[in-house]
């Protein structure tokens, strides 16, 4: 069976941990030539995996893929520039752009929100999302197309994180609720923009994964027995999960999926 990714480069930001990091892997397993890019090359500590102390992209090397390391600030323009020419520098096109990198706060009410959590969050998660799909689309339109599988044609798919946040309210999570909202009515505005150009822009929306960034509320019991009861399924997600979604949007069967949000969680926005 042919590989669904294969001869195909994708750029995914936030890779060194969680669903960046699963994304990454399962990219590289279907064939795809990956850049991982973070702040830090090295996976958060607090996360799940097993393998933490290998690095994602010489964990890809080693399972015998191509996989380059960029290190990136989604905040600055030059910094997201720079990450897209080095894709096309060491694999010669981009095809896909997963614009995973997110930040989230403790919880708060608007009341006692920091206007500085609420800054980064935006700048992080809304910003971070618009350069990389910017940069990426420039990138696209530069380029010729790809023949897929079934004969059509595709310059290059983008696929941002969202969030069950993005899609009803989550309590005391204003700035992250806000955020990821945002990203939802941008990828719509950009995959209406860009599907006459055979551009694909989705996103995904994932529920409560057991994650670093919700460790804190996994180990408390109280917040994890809440957590576990929103969500109908039996057991929360993985990054997994969400990377079984991504492949996907990413391969040929999705090519007319544009503007759509993909929920990834367990039932929790079906009540």
């Amino acid at each position: 069976m042919a590989l669904k990714l294969q001869n195909r480069v994708a750029v995914v930001t936030g890779a060194s941990s969680g669903i960046g990091r699963a994304i990454a892997l399962a990219f590289a397993k279907e064939g795809a030539s990956i850049v991982c890019s973070d702040i830090r090359k090295s996976a958060n500590s607090e996360g799940y995996e097993p393998d933490l102390k290998i690095d994602t992209d010489d964990l890809i090397v080693q399972r015998g893929g191509a996989a380059h390391f960029v290190s990136c600030d989604v905040t600055q323009s030059k910094d997201v520039q720079a990450l897209v020419a080095a894709a096309v520098d060491k694999f010669g096109r981009l095809d896909v752009m997963v614009n995973n990198a997110g930040v989230a706060f403790d919880f708060a009410t608007v009341l006692e929100e920091r206007e500085v959590d609420f800054d980064i969050t935006m700048a992080v998660n809304v910003k971070g999302v618009w350069l990389g799909s910017k940069y990426a689309i420039e990138q696209f339109m530069k380029q010729d197309p790809v023949t897929m599988t079934n004969g059509g044609q595709v310059r290059g798919r983008v696929i941002n994180m969202a969030s069950i946040a993005g899609l009803v309210g989550l309590k005391q999570q204003p700035a992250y609720c806000a955020s990821k909202a945002a990203v939802v009515g941008l990828t719509k505005e950009m995959a209406v923009d860009f599907a006459e150009h055979r551009i694909n822009v989705n996103a995904i929306c994932p529920g409560f994964l057991a994650t670093a960034m919700v460790r804190s509320c996994l180990e408390d019991e109280a917040t994890s027995k809440r957590l576990h009861g929103l969500t109908p399924w039996p057991h929360l997600g993985t990054p997994e999960d969400v990377s079984k979604a991504a492949l996907f949007l990413a391969s040929d069967d999705a090519e007319w999926m544009t503007g759509s949000m993909l929920t990834v969680d367990g039932g929790f926005t079906a009540p």
